[in-house]
């Protein structure tokens, strides 16, 4: 016998002894053992093991019966299937015992061995399920006893949801078992069997669905019982919940049902009613679509259902009378009160039906905020607490909804739906402050909240609207302050909205309040519970802020003030033993006091300047005393507090060579801020220190850490340039390596230049403008360096060329010798054209006799990156002088056949350098006539790489001079020629830009006329198109919403595999598949994904998702594409995508079980491996969806990964990915 049968036979014999406390204790050692992964038991074993708990599932005692059990879940993944049968013939026939003890825990017991039942295994969860369904059924029917029928009801649901689809040819049996009991006398025996059914409805066949729902309507159109209807309707809001896109085709006639009982006058039944039409929004969303309105109708019609009580009796005339008949009324009801009033029910069912309208549906806003606002507004006196709290909530989803409206109308041609909105919004707040004023001093605690939370909502959605409403509200905001038993949290709230307010309201508005702001918020600070403390130095510094404002001219009298908010928040500064937020929050807080009053405080700086700079030295602290020092050395007041500085110097460049990333980064903002605003108190050996590290920081891997050293190095070269002669050689070299970097460009590139102008400039021995050149030639001498990199060493060079002292001529001279000699190597000759290219645009060089000539004969060298940089100079010495270098441009285009593209290329750059202001639009303006009739030369030139340039070319001209040129570009849209009619198309997508542009006006009018293109003939114009259709989706989405409904069925047909496209190609002995639709494809996917983001509310989520799952079958990158896609409208349509969760689980299933070829190459096992990862990322996501968990289909998927350890491996990293944000945002804001 091996040493685990002996171990098991001890405890199987000490689970007979008499002694309860020997049972207990093997029961806990045997559940011990089986919990181990390791555990085999062999067959004997397994028998023994079985018999004796099944007989202790009888033990007389209680704890000993509860071990049993729980030993069941574990023994059911151990033993063989033979066993686990064994185990559910006993429970079920325990079930049907006598004994009631007996029943209850061998009910426990079958519902431990459903949730344990390997998903995986699905020979032996059939065997079960075969076994345990026909009892359960028969014990369903009988009711004989109805605690036995409730336990079978609940252990059938488990396993309909666990396993429904196993049980397809029990499904019939079990329907018939439990419709009968909907019309049971127990409403529990109801409630479990309608969870039952709608388990059952998620596998169940079409035949049998029809013929549930048709049982539901039969019984709702001849039940005159309101009893039954109450079951009838219940199920049908579970059906809903559980499978909506079901029943979504029996909408008309189900809809009608419910309407006809909502007027039944039955409290229950109408909220049942209610909660069902809410499901079918929520869930049947496309089909619900027309019947809406008369939702809204009647939702606003029972939310205001309360016949027991008269909100307005006060003011009503005849008041004696209405009370007197209310009386009446009371007396009639024999035993009637307020706890029989069930009416709130009611009203809470409407309210959240409403909310889910709100919540769903976008497009109805203005009619919303019409008809439904000023009810709820209205009902914001109602008496029941949480009925109150629900009807704010939904009008906090309103706001919320409000919100994203608000952001579209940042651009200039505000659309009509949202300045309604906008508007009908306005109109609503004095009622809504009027409401809120006195809910703001209620006793109760949750009323005051709901009330904060919707005024910080409004806040939120339309900045400044409570300005003129402030007087009103003042008295209630503080009321909670001021309350001496208000709890922690409801002063946190207070405050917490009183910052909101703050931020979202000029000084101007605040400014007169602040005498009844300023002594609760003190007295805040001087509360003992940190988070309150924490809000009130958040509301103070924000105050400060508010009394004296720099960035807006301001003559309010802030001394009375000064002292209490500096007195309170030194007191803070000082105390060490409080929370570390407390702590932040009080140097925070001192910083902005010393920036705002610090001329006023000049006194007091000799007693917080030591504490600050102690707290700099603390690890803890350092960072929040870095960003609050910054607020003082950047202060327009410059206080003197030189001294501070001096002292800081040294701690702060320590802290340059730490890992924190956030402390580097502000400490460079310090520096720079203290050299540019005290370098006469500063000593070349307090910078030293500071200079000293900053060399570390100019690389390549953190180039906003190089930006902001290299924007102390100019600071400390205008200021003090001994310092920097000191490193000027270790500073040099870093500053070259990092100029040579391919990743260098935007204002990491402008700094550079600025550091390198301000060092030439400086007088620094050998570090002026000619050595600094000779230093970047060296560059290109020593090296082969990435071709982005010659670009940045050019301006460089350009930027030097034109500093002060430097003698450009010269410069230029010498890269033109270099660019017109014959042995000059290719990448010196480029950079030396880009050179000369850089210096001219900063430079007028008309004067310089040779340059047209060198710049020409570049065109002819062999190599293309030569040309290309003489193409470049050429354009950027235009810029320089438009009168003496574009007519020669043009004149070379004209002539030049063979010069053409670098000729255009060169145009292109004179062009996008003048459309960038307006002073460079007007000095080209003389030109575009006939730049715009040699452009449109090229228009139908036979090389792509032409097309693009004079498309690029047009569509900038265009945006100069939209009002004449625009229309001649629509007219041309008409060409025969197709190449014309790709050059156009592209040209009008150079005409859409992410900013406000004068040409968006009439671009709105005419963008459908270029887009209708999406029908043309030719392939290529449409995929143009489509290109045009995207550009516009992403950066100007406004100027295409009101087309969607004629464009999208242009786009989706884009989205189709069209084998007339398809073709083979013969290589060698090998035949490989082209398919030219592949790329419109792409593109149409990708217009799809972009309108997720941009015009959501235009879309039919329905059909946007039939093209989705056809995407989920294609190609690898349209694969990619709609994971992607999945994964964004799991966010955004949850319920939608619930509805088809089956259609598109089984691409992910078939992608997921895909294998590479055995002879595959390295490449394709990288793509496959990115495949599975993203369809584990959509998986993800779609888990995240509310309800998913009860899908049959997504949790076999999932039963398949965890039972593959390669998947499971990866869905566990991308489950920690996903997470890790999160934390590193935590991290961040801490």
């Amino acid at each position: 016998m091996s040493h685990l049968s002996f171990q098991i036979a001890q405890l199987l014999e000490k689970m007979c002894s008499n002694d309860k406390d020997f049972r207990f204790m093997a029961t806990n050692d045997l559940m011990s053992e089986l919990q181990k992964d390791s555990i085999k038991l062999d067959d004997d074993s397994e028998r023994k093991v079985v018999r004796m708990l099944m007989k202790l599932l009888e033990d007389k005692n209680g704890e000993v019966q509860n071990l049993a059990v729980k030993c069941l879940g574990p023994l059911v993944s151990k033993v063989k299937d033979s066993q686990v049968e064994v185990i559910v013939e006993t429970l079920c026939s325990n079930m049907s015992s006598s004994k009631e003890q007996l029943r209850d825990i061998s009910s426990i017991g079958l519902k431990t061995v459903i949730a344990e039942l390997p998903l995986s295994a699905s020979g032996l969860a059939a065997a079960v399920c075969k076994k345990i369904t026909g009892r359960l059924s028969e014990t369903i029917a009988k009711k004989e006893d109805v605690a036995i029928q409730l336990e079978a009801i609940e252990i059938m649901s488990d396993l309909l949801c666990r396993f429904g689809t196993l049980l397809v040819p029990y499904h019939g049996m079990i329907m018939e078992s439990l419709l009968p009991q909907l019309s049971s006398a127990r409403m529990a025996v109801i409630k479990r069997t309608i969870t039952a059914i709608s388990y059952l409805v998620l596998t169940c066949n079409a035949q049998l669905y029809e013929k549930l729902i048709q049982y539901l309507i039969d019984g709702l159109t001849r039940q005159q019982d309101i009893y039954r209807c109450k079951s009838y309707v219940l199920c049908l809001g579970s059906i809903c919940r559980q499978a909506g896109h079901r029943l979504g085709e029996h909408i008309e006639k189900v809809l009608p049902l419910v309407f006809d009982n909502i007027k039944k006058n039955d409290d229950d039944l109408t909220e049942y009613c209610l909660q069902t039409l809410e499901s079918f929004i929520y869930r049947c969303s496309k089909e619900i679509t027309p019947h809406v309105h008369q939702i809204i109708k009647t939702c606003l019609e029972y939310i205001m259902y309360d016949p027991n009580y008269n909100y307005d009796v006060e003011d009503e005339e005849g008041t004696d009378d209405q009370m007197e008949t209310d009386l009446d009324a009371q007396e009639s009801d024999d035993g009637y009160s307020d706890d029989d009033d069930v009416s709130w029910k009611v009203r809470r069912a409407a309210t959240k039906c409403l909310e889910s309208i709100i919540a769903s549906r976008n497009e109805l806003l203005p009619e919303i905020y019409r008809n439904v606002a000023p009810v709820l507004v209205s009902r914001f006196k109602e008496r029941e607490e949480s009925v109150k709290s629900d009807i704010f909530h939904a009008f906090i989803v309103l706001l919320k909804q409000t919100q994203p409206v608000i952001v579209m109308t940042s651009d200039t041609d505000t659309m009509e739906h949202e300045s309604v909105v906008l508007s009908l919004l306005q109109q609503q707040v004095p009622g809504i402050v009027n409401s809120t004023q006195h809910l703001l001093k209620e006793k109760s605690v949750k009323n005051r909240h709901s009330a904060l939370s919707l005024l910080s909502e409004l806040v939120h959605t339309l900045p400044g609207v409570l300005a003129p409403h402030l007087q009103i509200l003042m008295p209630g905001i503080l009321y909670s302050l001021n309350e001496k038993t208000a709890a922690s949290q409801m002063k946190c709230d207070t405050l917490i909205f009183i910052q909101t307010l703050i931020k979202n309201h000029s000084s101007e508005v605040i400014q007169p309040y602040v005498d009844q702001l300023i002594p609760p918020a003190v007295n805040a600070v001087n509360e003992n519970f940190y988070k309150v403390i924490s809000e009130g130095l958040l509301v103070l510094q924000l105050l400060v802020k508010a009394l004296r404002p720099f960035d807006v001219p301001s003559h309010f009298d802030f001394s009375p003030f000064v002292r209490p908010i500096y007195s309170v928040t030194l007191a803070r500064l000082k105390t060490t033993d409080i929370d570390q937020e407390v702590k932040e929050k009080a140097i925070s807080c001192m910083g902005q006091v010393l920036a705002s009053f610090g001329d006023v405080l000049q006194g007091e700086l000799v007693i917080c300047c030591p504490i600050l700079l102690d707290r700099l030295k603390n690890e803890i602290t350092r960072l929040a005393t870095v960003r609050a020092l910054y607020k003082v050395a950047s202060s327009p007041l410059r206080i003197r507090v030189e001294a501070l500085w001096v002292e800081s110097m040294p701690v702060l460049a320590t802290f340059l060579r730490k890992n924190q990333r956030n402390l580097k980064l502000s400490t460079l903002s310090l520096l720079n801020a203290i050299v540019q605003n005290y370098s006469s108190a500063l000593q070349s050996s307090m910078l030293d220190q500071a200079v000293k590290e900053v060399p570390a920081l100019l690389t390549e891997s953190d180039l906003t850490a190089a930006q902001h050293a290299l924007l102390l190095l100019t600071a400390v070269t205008k200021t003090n340039p001994g310092v920097i002669q000191t490193y000027a050689q270790t500073l040099l070299n870093e500053t070259l390596n990092l100029a040579k970097s391919p990743l260098l460009q935007g204002e990491a590139l402008k700094s550079l230049l600025s550091f390198l102008q301000a060092v030439a400039e400086s007088g620094i021995s050998g570090l002026s403008s000619e050595p600094l050149i000779n230093h970047l030639q060296d560059l290109i001498e020593k090296g082969p360096l990435h071709k982005d990199a010659y670009h940045s060493l050019a301006e460089a060079v350009g930027a030097l060329a034109v500093s002060k002292g430097a003698d450009s001529f010269k410069i230029i001279d010498r890269f033109l010798k270099k660019a017109s000699s014959k042995n000059t190597y290719d990448s010196q000759l480029v950079f030396s054209l880009l050179s000369v290219g850089s210096i001219g645009k900063r430079l007028d060089l008309s004067g310089v006799d040779s340059l047209k000539k060198v710049l020409i004969e570049s065109f002819n060298s062999q190599s293309e990156d030569v040309r290309s940089a003489g193409s470049y100079a050429l354009g950027s010495i235009a810029v320089g002088n438009l009168n003496e270098f574009l007519p020669f441009i043009l004149q070379e285009t004209e002539s030049k056949a063979k010069r053409q593209y670098l000729l255009l290329c060169s145009l292109k750059e004179v062009i996008s350098s003048h459309a960038t202001s307006t002073n460079g639009a007007i000095a080209l303006a003389p030109y575009i006539p006939e730049i715009w009739r040699r452009l449109f030369i090229h228009c139908e030139s036979p090389l792509k790489g032409t097309r693009k340039i004079v498309a690029e070319c047009l569509g900038k001209l265009t945006m100069m001079e939209p009002n004449k040129l625009l229309p001649e570009l629509k007219a041309a849209r008409q060409n025969e020629s197709p190449l014309m009619r790709q050059t156009i198309i592209t040209a009008v997508k150079f005409t859409i830009s992410d900013q406000p542009q004068p040409i968006d006006s009439l671009l709105r009018q005419c963008i459908g006329d270029f887009l209708s293109t999406l029908d043309d003939p030719d392939l290529n114009v449409r995929m143009v198109a489509l290109i045009l259709f995207l550009s516009t989706a992403h950066q100007k989405p406004s100027l295409i919403r009101d087309l969607l409904d004629s464009l999208l069925p242009h786009i989706y047909r884009e989205t189709n595999v069209r084998k007339e496209l398809i073709r083979e190609v013969e290589m060698g002995p090998f035949k490989h598949t082209v398919d030219d639709g592949l790329d419109m494809r792409k593109y149409a996917f990708e217009c799809m994904y972009t309108m997720l983001d941009n015009c959501l509310d235009k879309l039919d989520i329905y059909e946007f998702l039939n093209h989705v799952e056809s995407g989920l079958k294609d190609h690898y990158d349209i694969k990619m594409l709609t994971y992607l896609m999945l994964s964004r409208l799991t966010l955004l349509a949850p319920n939608t995508v619930l509805q088809r969760l089956e259609q598109l689980v089984e691409p992910l299933r078939s992608t997921l079980s895909q294998r590479v070829k055995a002879n595959a190459v390295k490449q394709e096992y990288e793509k496959q491996d990115d495949l599975k990862r993203s369809a584990l990322r959509a998986v993800s996501a779609l888990q995240s969806v509310p309800d998913a968990e009860k899908n049959p289909q997504l949790n076999e998927l999932m039963a398949t990964i965890k039972s593959n350890s390669e998947l499971m491996a990866l869905y566990e990293s991308i489950k920690k990915d996903t997470s890790a944000p999160t934390d590193q945002a935590l991290m961040d804001l801490n």
